[in-house]
Order: C-alpha cells, then sequence, then structure tokens
C-alpha cells in the first residue's frame, strides 16, 4: 500500500512538472535568459549553464522559480540557478527555466547539442569495381558510420583535392546514426590516375568546436579507360621536295595504350606514331591517313603530301656537260692554231743558204 501512494506521489509531481512546461510563455517581455544561450557538447563531456530567471515579476508575492532538467544538478543564488552535468550522456536534453505565478507562467529552453563525431567513414563505387569507361556513368558512395546529429552533418566528394559535391543529410534523429551519401560522375581522360576520396564535417556553428569535427576516408585512384586523343591535328598540305626525307607525326595518348596503323596510296604500316621516309620519291605524293586506336575507340588524321620534282640533278648535269664542251674545245683549239703557230716549219734550204754566205779566211803561208 505504502509503494502505490509513493507511486501516486511520483506521477503527480510529473505531472506537476508538465503543467509548468506545457503552459509556459516563451515570449514573454521579462523571460529568463540562459547564458551561453546555446550549448554544444560531445558526448561524455562535462557542461553547465546558468539561469537568470527573471528581473522584476520574481518580486511579485506567490511567485516560484525553478529549472526542469532531465540530468544534472542545479545550485540556486537568488533568482539565478546554475545547471551542471558531469558527464553528459543522454542525447535528448532541453533544461527549461520558469517562474510562475497566479497571472501567468513564463519560461525559456535552452538549446543543446549533443555532438559524436563519426567513428569511421569508408569510400567506395557503387557496384564496380576495375577500370572505369569514359563518358560513362558512375556512382560514388561515402559511408558515414555512428555519427551525431546527423542533420548537421556535411559530406563532401574529392577528387585530389577538387571538390566534386557536397551533400547534407534531412535525417533529424538526435543519436548517432550511419548515413550514406552518394554522388554521381562521368569521369574523363583527366580521372585517370585521380585519387578519389570523401570527408565528413560536423558544423556545428558559431557555438560548436573552432576547428569543426572532421573524419576522412581512405583514398581510391581510378583507372579511366578513354579512346585515343591526338596531340595535333594536320590539315594544311605538305610539300617537300623529291629526294628528301618526310617524317609524319601522329601522336597520341589514350589508355590502353593505343596502336598505329599508317595507310597511304602505294603502301601500309605499321611503325608507331611516326612515319618516315628517308628518300621520297613522286610515287610517295598523295594522302597519309594515320589510325589510332584502342578498344574503346578510334581517332584518325589525315595528312596531304605534295612532291616536288628536284631540278638539282639536272642542273648539275647540265653544268658537267658544259664543262665538258668547253674543255673539248679547248683542246681542239690548242691542236687546231696554237701549236702550230708557235712551232714553225723546219726548211733545209735556208739552212744550207746560211752556211754558203759565211766568208771564207784565206790561209797564210
Amino acid at each position: 500500500m505504502f509503494f502505490h501512494f509513493i507511486l501516486l506521489v511520483v506521477s503527480l509531481m510529473g505531472s506537476l512538472r508538465s503543467f509548468h512546461v506545457s503552459g509556459c510563455n516563451e515570449n514573454c517581455a521579462d523571460k529568463p535568459a540562459f547564458t551561453p544561450t546555446r550549448l554544444v557538447v560531445k558526448h561524455g563531456d562535462p557542461t553547465s549553464a546558468i539561469c537568470s530567471v527573471c528581473q522584476h515579476a520574481c518580486l511579485v508575492n506567490g511567485t516560484t522559480t525553478d529549472l526542469e532538467k532531465a540530468v544534472g544538478d542545479t545550485l540556486r543564488n537568488g533568482t539565478t540557478i546554475l545547471w551542471t552535468v558531469d558527464r553528459l550522456t543522454e542525447w535528448h536534453t532541453s533544461p527549461i527555466c520558469y517562474y510562475s505565478n497566479a497571472a501567468y507562467q513564463c519560461c525559456s529552453s535552452l538549446n543543446v547539442t549533443v555532438y559524436q563525431p563519426p567513428d569511421s567513414v569508408s569510400f567506395s563505387f557503387v557496384n564496380h569495381t576495375g577500370p572505369m569507361l569514359e563518358g560513362h556513368q558512375y556512382t560514388l558512395q561515402c559511408t558515414v558510420q555512428d555519427v551525431a546529429p546527423v542533420e548537421n552533418l556535411v559530406v563532401t566528394f574529392y577528387r585530389g583535392q577538387t571538390a566534386l559535391g557536397q551533400l547534407q543529410s534531412n535525417n533529424t534523429e538526435k543519436k548517432p546514426a550511419t548515413e550514406i551519401f552518394s554522388l554521381n560522375i562521368t569521369p574523363s581522360k583527366e580521372d585517370d590516375g585521380g585519387r578519389f576520396w570523401c570527408e565528413a564535417k560536423l558544423e556545428l556553428g558559431p557555438d560548436g568546436p573552432q576547428r569543426p569535427p572532421v573524419v576522412t576516408s581512405e583514398n581510391i585512384t581510378a583507372t579511366v579507360h578513354y579512346k585515343p586523343q591526338l596531340k595535333s591535328s594536320s590539315s594544311d598540305l605538305i610539300t617537300v621536295s623529291e629526294g628528301n626525307s618526310l617524317q609524319l607525326n601522329c601522336s597520341a595518348v589514350g589508355n590502353p595504350r593505343p596502336s598505329y596503323t599508317w595507310t597511304s596510296p602505294i603502301r601500309s604500316y605499321s611503325n608507331g606514331s611516326f612515319l618516315t621516309i628517308d628518300s621520297v620519291t613522286s610515287a610517295d605524293k598523295g594522302q597519309y591517313t594515320c589510325s589510332v586506336s584502342n578498344h574503346v575507340g578510334t581517332a584518325t588524321v589525315k595528312f596531304d603530301v605534295d612532291v616536288k620534282e628536284s631540278y638539282i640533278g639536272l642542273i648539275v648535269g647540265v653544268i658537267a656537260a658544259v664543262a665538258l664542251l668547253v674543255v673539248i674545245c679547248v683542246v681542239i683549239g690548242y691542236l687546231l692554231f696554237y701549236k702550230p703557230n708557235r712551232m714553225g716549219q723546219y726548211n733545209l734550204n735556208d739552212d744550207f743558204c746560211s752556211q754558203t754566205n759565211h766568208s771564207a779566211v784565206p790561209s797564210v803561208e
């Protein structure tokens, strides 16, 4: 019987407390004021706040003051009430400070946010492993384990140090919860080799920690397969003189590494990104096509080549012929004119005449 009486008393006290809370006015002029006006507390940490119940209304006879709380202790000093908690483990708590008299009841509630940083953050690609294909859509997933409150959680997806997107939850649960965030991407060749990851941050406002709690995931290095992309394209006519060398460049990037095939009017080549002809002839004139391909796709570039006839050999031949002709003319002229005039004719009569014209010297006896 005594036990039932105790239960009845406790029930009446709870009803009376509920009456105080439910019937209070938070828009009254001289309402209680908490300092600080908002508390942000890590789960399990101590906390405290002071309530100044009233300034003038408390002077009215019959006015009662109190601070209703789910946890903690209170210490009264006149119209000021100190609320302290050694270790806050309640996820839902909001102390109410009030005063009441016969006329009305006035109260204020303290906004208390109890937070817990994520236990862990993981990153993954949804339903996909291995290389991605350029231009296809994929889903990134960031899983945040046991974080509170979820509504204050901001998740950012990154490639390297570049933010790809930022998401928030509309979950209003105050207790720790696991939340999964997803972001769709369409990768390009710039994403090949990129490090993808996500970051979970509790944005608790100016009353929260100066450095918001942040937990990051591991990195996943992505491989993106993309069709070959030419480093340069050629549309101008390429002119080369006959006998000179010709080199055409068809370099491209692609993943997987692409293969090269060259075709021309006279033959096909398969010798990499460069095509080299050491000495071109008129037969090498025409359009050259370079096809660069891998399993993702093919890129093609065309080169128009014009071969100019070389006149160097002809000029050299003419010069040689002229020089030979000059030499022949010089030899003939020498034989016909210069040599006979230079040597003259030899006559025995002239020699004899020159001997008879000499005077004889008489002998002396």
